[in-house]
């Protein structure tokens, strides 16, 4: 498996599963424990999907089966927009996710969506990272002119800007951005979802 080293020290593998569109509880911890089982080590959920508890579910099941420890693997969830009314909510937001998760950590917390007051509510994420609750930080769905002002801001660079990113939307200057500011972009729909 190959990596990426981030801004904030940590090794992210460069392939992961993500749980977007699969509400069913039962279905997703079966799918993401079957991934892990494969070989996949970066798992991607958010509260906005309402699955966390499911991947936490298949995360500790594939521990207790030998299939993988807890070190290996990169987990990644976010936090959603309704959660970003002030630092403190979103800060809460990162402990209601490990709990659901039913884990002390994550490895990267990102900010859903640039949306309410979302330099208080990364505040609250920088707290998280700064209270060992997340090892990296990021942002999803940060567009060049945004993502570039926030840099300028914030305490912590983010480690991330996940977007959507695939051969029919390639975003050239948001890649060139990001690389400027040493944030690594993680792509959502690779695959462009299927409907192209």
């Amino acid at each position: 498996m190959e990596f990426v080293t981030l801004n904030s020290g940590y090794k992210m593998p460069l392939e992961g599963f993500g749980v977007f569109q699969i509400p069913d509880l039962a279905q997703c911890e079966e799918v993401t424990y079957n991934a892990i089982k494969v070989g996949y080590r970066l798992l991607d959920t958010a509260a906005a999907y309402k699955n966390e508890e499911a991947v936490g579910k298949a995360l500790k099941k594939a521990i207790s089966e030998g299939l993988t420890t807890r070190e290996e693997i990169f987990l990644t969830t976010k936090v959603w927009v309704q959660d970003q009314i002030d630092e403190k909510s979103a800060y809460n937001a990162v402990e209601t996710s490990l709990k659901k998760l039913n884990l002390n950590y994550v490895d990267l917390i990102l900010l859903h969506q640039p949306m309410k007051d979302y330099f208080a509510a990364y505040r609250g994420i920088e707290k998280a990272c700064d209270d060992g609750l997340t090892k990296s930080i990021g942002v999803a769905n940060f567009y060049p002119e945004v993502l570039a002002n926030f840099c300028k801001t914030v305490k912590k660079i983010p480690a991330v800007n996940q977007i959507e990113l695939h051969p029919f939307f390639v975003q050239e200057n948001a890649l060139k951005n990001m690389k400027n500011f040493g944030v690594i972009a993680q792509a959502w729909a690779p695959l462009a979802e299927g409907k192209h």
